[in-house]
């Protein structure tokens, strides 16, 4: 199994979280394919070029994955990691939200596979789960 680990990786919280997550999925034997880890940063970033580069990489990845595991910090978001999620949602991919945040958006929670915490990443079957609804404020 191959995942996409779409996350938002701005500040060391999130950094650290998506650390968490890269570990945990790893260590259970799962390919990962994490932006954070993909992304290049030299004299081309902010440029159209580099722009473009990265587009493709993170599409390609999406597109190459069995699954997409989000982390999601709830209604603040990463536009990117939303535009992820969407992408794969439209793919057919299904999207595990993993919650992190206090709230959530109900185009993000509808259009997941499932809803966990980052604990049960250590233990959900990706293979065989059932449909756990997002519980909590929504917009």
């Amino acid at each position: 199994m191959k995942i996409y680990l779409a996350s938002p990786f701005f500040n060391e919280d999130e950094i650290e979280k998506v650390e968490r997550a890269e570990n945990i999925l790893r260590n259970r034997g799962i390919e990962v394919f994490s932006p954070r880890e993909h992304e290049v940063r030299d004299a081309q970033v902010g440029t159209n070029a580099w722009s473009e580069q990265i587009f493709e990489l993170d599409r390609r990845g999406i597109e190459e994955c069995d699954m997409m595991v989000m982390l999601y910090y709830g209604t603040y978001s990463d536009t990117g990691t939303a535009w992820e999620c969407g992408y794969a949602y439209g793919k057919g991919i299904q999207v595990v939200v993993v919650q992190l945040g206090e709230n959530s958006n109900l185009m993000v929670h509808e259009g997941s596979s499932t809803n966990i915490t980052i604990e049960e990443l250590k233990t959900i079957d990706f293979e065989n789960f059932s449909k756990k609804k997002y519980v909590g404020e929504m917009f």
